[in-house]
């Protein structure tokens, strides 16, 4: 059985992350979130297979249900759900590496398109097959 590929990245909250309350400024999510699924991307499809394909954001959803502070060491887990003809969503869980508690959970839906043209492109069986693997070999059962 094939689930969602888990793709991690670790990171530290820097001194410029912080807003006037002295937690992660709310737009500093987004970013966090577009770093994973860039590099998710990167750990994917190999140079050579990306070609003139590019991504742009239709939508994104931010739940926000805990501070991070300067310093502070997170992990944002990030997989792919439903994929659609020309789209596909995104998941993103910014959590504590120490301890794992969820700081805020991000949903996203890219859209392929044609980087010279703009225009839509279709996510072909090669690229959805990129972003799954077999859970034996996902070495974690899926999102929690």
């Amino acid at each position: 059985m094939e689930g969602p590929w888990i793709y991690e990245r670790e990171f530290v909250v820097a001194a410029g992350d912080i807003d006037r309350q002295g937690h992660v400024n709310n737009v500093v999510y987004l970013k966090y979130a577009q770093d994973a699924a860039v590099a998710h991307w990167k750990a994917a499809v190999p140079p050579e297979n990306r070609g003139d394909l590019d991504w742009v954001v239709r939508r994104h959803e931010i739940d926000y249900l805990r501070p991070a502070h300067e310093g502070d060491a997170l992990v944002a887990r990030t997989w792919i759900g439903d994929v659609g003809a020309a789209s596909m969503d995104r998941f993103v869980e910014i959590r504590q590496a120490a301890g794992g508690e969820i700081v805020a959970r991000v949903r996203t839906v890219w859209v392929a398109v044609d980087s010279r043209t703009m225009r839509l492109r279709r996510i072909t069986p090669d690229l959805r097959t990129r972003f799954l693997r077999k859970e034996a070999d996902a070495g974690e059962a899926g999102p929690a």
